[in-house]
């Protein structure tokens, strides 16, 4: 297996805080995985999910692998949440985590996540909870256009990226009169936490990031829809990074491979994203919300689907065993030092990071 460097997680959010039940510990296993709470008499440890927590996870906290559930969970809480968390999250492999904030959750801070992976931890600025801060505090059109402009750019000045749920933006930036009237519908309907923001407003906020130079994270299902942006923004000099949801990510890496300012994550499957676009414009990322085994899971099974495709390949004769290891950095975390930017290992704080 190629020996693998500290890996950038280019997505995460962060730790619940506290102890957690079997039936929490489940509840939170199951939103990571998209899924409902698991039906009576039966438990979401006997899911890919599960198992794998169950074969990567009690190692770190002194048990065998696939112990039970209950016996795990109870060694959890003899840890105690935060040392568990601690244990965790300093084996995963991770050196450097993009964590994003802005939307209110319970969630640990960066410098909470930092001090405990022992890790580097930058600032991700999430566009729809910041655009909602400003209409909170906004009575007028006028002062919702101008105090969303100031916050963008302070937000510009700590932050390593910016991120976005977008499904569909036209090929030019939105008619000013259209966004006025969209911000006017949206101050009109009172408080506007997590209410979907209108189309034309949602990507007045995408092209206002894009203007400012910065990485952008690009969530959304299909990113075909995209395509017309993603031509449109070439040669503006920012960084586009698509994180698609299953089972496009095959998509996102073709589509990073056309336009040289675009990037995809690698995805779980990185067996099928490699052999769509060149190496070094796939990223690695946990996605990991609220459970810290989400983070080791994540990685170790990035590590040994690498691995086995590597192997692969040296065996076919397709690359050496030097250009195996290579091409394992890149995706692993030398490209996430290029496109977002962040210092190299042992070097002083950058923008937007918080160190362990």
């Amino acid at each position: 297996m190629p020996a693998l460097p500290p890996l950038v997680d280019q997505h995460s959010h962060g730790m619940v805080h506290g102890e957690l039940g079997l039936g929490s510990f489940e509840t939170h296993l199951a939103s990571a995985a998209g899924s409902g709470a698991a039906p009576a008499g039966t438990t979401f440890f006997d899911s890919w999910a599960g198992l794998a927590v169950r074969r990567w996870c009690p190692p770190l906290l002194g048990m065998d692998p696939h112990c039970a559930p209950v016996s795990y969970l109870a060694r959890r809480r003899e840890l105690g949440a935060y040392q568990a968390a601690r244990l965790l999250l300093r084996g995963a492999g991770i050196g450097t985590f993009l964590m994003e904030s802005g939307a209110p959750n319970d969630l640990t801070s960066p410098a909470e996540l930092a001090a405990a992976a022992d890790g580097r931890v930058h600032e991700v600025v999430r566009l729809e909870p910041l655009a909602e801060q400003v209409a909170d505090t906004s009575g007028t059109v006028d002062a919702f256009t101008g105090n969303t402009a100031e916050a963008l750019y302070a937000a510009a000045q700590h932050a390593t990226a910016f991120a976005m749920g977008i499904a569909y933006c036209d090929e030019v930036p939105p008619d000013p009169r259209e966004v006025r009237r969209a911000a006017a519908r949206r101050l009109a309907g009172g408080p506007a936490r997590d209410r979907p923001f209108d189309p034309a407003l949602a990507q007045h906020l995408l092209w206002s990031a894009v203007a400012t130079g910065l990485p952008v994270q690009l969530h959304c299902a299909d990113p075909q829809p995209l395509l017309g942006f993603l031509r449109a923004t070439a040669g503006f000099g920012t960084d586009l990074v698509l994180l698609p949801e299953r089972p496009y990510h095959r998509r996102a890496a073709q589509l990073a491979a056309a336009f040289p300012h675009v990037y995809a994550d690698a995805g779980p499957r990185p067996e099928e994203t490699l052999g769509e676009a060149p190496f070094g414009k796939l990223l690695f990322s946990t996605g990991a919300r609220a459970l810290p085994e989400l983070y080791v899971t994540a990685a170790r099974l990035f590590a040994h689907s690498m691995a086995r495709l590597t192997a692969e390949w040296i065996a076919d004769g397709v690359c050496t065993r030097s250009e195996a290891r290579r091409i394992t950095g890149l995706v692993a975390a030398g490209t996430a030092h290029r496109v977002y930017r962040l210092e190299a290992a042992g070097s002083g704080s950058g923008a937007g990071e918080v160190s362990g």
